[in-house]
This record gives structure tokens, C-alpha cells and sequence, in this order.
């Protein structure tokens, strides 16, 4: 039983669970506030700065010809998504209480993973440059496109009075864009480096989000969280986490089929269209939302993140099992 459970959770989600327990139980206060919010600033430009120079410019122009197949993830990504959590917030309201369904309706304008994505279509046998642009395309649009998605759906209600989409864009680009494309600039200088020492540049990557985490939890857990948010709003949360992913996991299979895609295409379609980035929404989420709103806004995002990880990479399996013969003829 232990090894299957293994299987499917890794060591980053149990420190994931850990953290939130720590922050529970010991969350930053008084003076270890600003130290704190200080740090994590800085690591997440670390962050952002490292995702900018894994990225190869190759990959970008091998796969951004593919313009169907993109269309129709980001149409699911800034879309869809949205669309189905605004209409299934009426059922979502009542089990969920408001502050964990606003958290609902932002994992729903999250861009979509850049790690996961490629990994699973890599296992999968999916078109992989395609994923590989669609996925680093997917972030940069976000950074646009959350922080417009979060006023138009959410409004005051979430972010307060005083936002301001445009301030909100400017803000968002400054810590996490500019330190991407800084990154990525720096690429042919340090590409070697960091292609050498991904093993442990990904634990770099892991503590920038483990961090945000600590602080964004600390911060809800002293306004009164766990007072807030009870076992079965918690439950519910889980129901509403996997009927959303079953939901788009359906679509996104359905369309991509009734389009005319390859099976690798669909791969990308499905793998692509159907993640939500907690790399992404996190420091995002630190930027748009103040205080005790963070917790519950980042609660979805990571049950959603691990549910995802488990589906997906069952869905991943079996793609990885249809014979070459079809695949060819595919």
C-alpha cells in the first residue's frame, strides 16, 4: 500500500503538505513578515529568471507554425476554462463558501505548465515541439491575460476596490516577465550550465514555490483560515477539483478527435489544454491578492495541481501503449 502510495504522490507534495502544516502551526508574524515578503520576492525572479534560460529558441520556431493546434489549447486555457467556472459557480457557492470558490474561479484564468506538459506528452509519444512552444506561449500570454480574466470575473470581490487591471499587468511583468527574458537572454551564456545542473536547479525552482507557499499561508492562517474553511468545504473542494478536470479532460479529447488531429496532436490538445501552472499561479496569486486572501486563493490550485498530475500521467500510460502501426497511420 505504501509503494502505491508513493507511486502517485511525490516527495514535492508531501513538503508541499508539510509547509502548509508548518504554516499552520508556526506562520511568519511581526517582524519575520517583511523578511519574509522580502525573500520571496527574490526568489521568485529566481524562479522566473531559471524558466527563461531552459527555454530554446528552437523549440519556439520548430512548433509555432502548428497555429490549429495552439488556437484550441488557448481557447480551452483562457476560454473555456473560465467559462465553465463561471457557470459552475452557482453550484460551487454553497459547498464551497465564497472565498474557496473565488480560489476556483482563479485556477480556472491560470495559464497552463510548462514541466509537466512536455513530460507527459514526452511519455505519451505526443507532438513534443508543439508542446514545447504551446506550454512557454501559455505562461507569457498569461501574464497578460490572468490579471485582465481575474477583473473581468471576478471584480472587487476578490482583488478590492483600488485594482487596477493595467498596474496589475505592470506589476506581474516586472516581477516575473523581465526576469524570464532576462533568463532567456542570458541563455548563451549559462543554456550549458543550466542543461548541466537541471537535477538540482529543479529543487531551486520546488523551494521559490515552497516559499511563496509558507508566506502566502502564513498570512491566511493569522487572518483566520482554518476558522474559514472546515472539513467539508475542504471535500468539496476535492469533488470540485475532479469534476472540472474529468470535464475539460472529455472536451479537450472530443474536439481535438472531431477536428481531425493526429494522435500526437491530440496528445498535445489534452495534455496542454487541460493544465492549470501552480509554478505560475502562485506567484502570481502573491502579486494580485493582499493578506488573508491568498490562502484560500491557492488552496484549488494546488489540490488541482496534484489531481492532475495523477490523471494525467495514468492518461499517459496508456497512450504510450498504442501500438506503432496506429500511430503511423495516425
Amino acid at each position: 500500500m505504501w509503494t502505491q502510495f508513493r507511486r502517485w504522490v511525490d516527495n514535492f507534495t508531501l513538503t508541499l503538505v508539510g509547509v502548509v502544516i508548518l504554516a499552520s502551526v508556526l506562520p511568519a508574524q511581526g517582524r519575520g513578515v517583511p523578511f519574509f515578503e522580502g525573500l520571496t520576492v527574490a526568489a521568485i525572479a529566481l524562479l522566473f529568471f531559471m524558466h527563461g534560460a531552459k527555454l530554446s529558441r528552437q523549440a519556439i520556431i520548430s512548433g509555432a507554425t502548428h497555429w490549429r493546434l495552439h488556437l484550441v489549447v488557448f481557447g480551452f486555457t483562457f476560454v473555456a476554462f473560465p467559462l465553465l467556472g463561471v457557470l459552475g459557480r452557482p453550484l460551487m457557492e454553497p459547498w464551497l463558501g465564497t472565498p474557496l470558490t473565488l480560489g476556483m474561479l482563479y485556477l480556472c484564468v491560470l495559464p497552463g505548465t510548462v514541466q509537466s506538459a512536455i513530460a507527459f506528452n514526452s511519455l505519451a509519444r505526443g507532438n513534443i515541439p508543439a508542446a514545447i512552444c504551446n506550454a512557454s506561449a501559455s505562461s507569457l500570454i498569461g501574464i497578460l491575460a490572468t490579471p485582465l480574466l481575474v477583473m473581468l470575473i471576478m471584480g472587487a470581490q476578490a482583488t478590492g476596490e483600488g485594482y487596477n487591471a493595467g498596474e496589475a499587468v505592470l506589476k506581474i511583468s516586472l516581477q516575473l516577465l523581465l526576469p524570464f527574458v532576462l533568463g532567456h537572454l542570458a541563455r548563451p551564456w549559462i543554456g550549458d550550465w543550466v542543461a548541466r545542473n537541471r537535477p538540482w536547479l529543479s529543487k531551486v525552482d520546488q523551494s521559490s514555490i515552497l516559499l511563496v507557499v509558507y508566506t502566502a499561508f502564513s498570512a491566511s492562517v493569522v487572518g483566520g483560515l482554518w476558522q474559514t474553511v472546515g472539513l467539508g468545504p475542504l471535500l468539496a473542494l476535492i469533488l470540485a477539483c475532479c469534476v472540472l478536470l474529468a470535464l475539460v479532460l472529455v472536451l479537450t479529447t472530443a474536439l481535438a478527435r472531431g477536428l481531425g488531429f493526429s494522435k500526437e496532436d491530440e496528445i498535445t490538445i489534452v495534455f496542454g489544454a487541460s493544465k492549470k501552472s501552480l509554478a505560475t499561479g502562485v506567484p502570481m496569486a502573491q502579486v494580485l491578492f493582499a493578506g488573508s486572501a491568498l490562502g484560500p486563493m491557492l488552496l484549488p490550485i494546488m489540490l488541482f495541481h496534484q489531481i492532475q498530475l495523477i490523471v494525467c500521467a495514468i492518461l499517459a500510460q496508456r497512450y504510450a501503449q498504442r501500438p506503432a502501426a496506429t500511430e503511423a497511420a495516425n
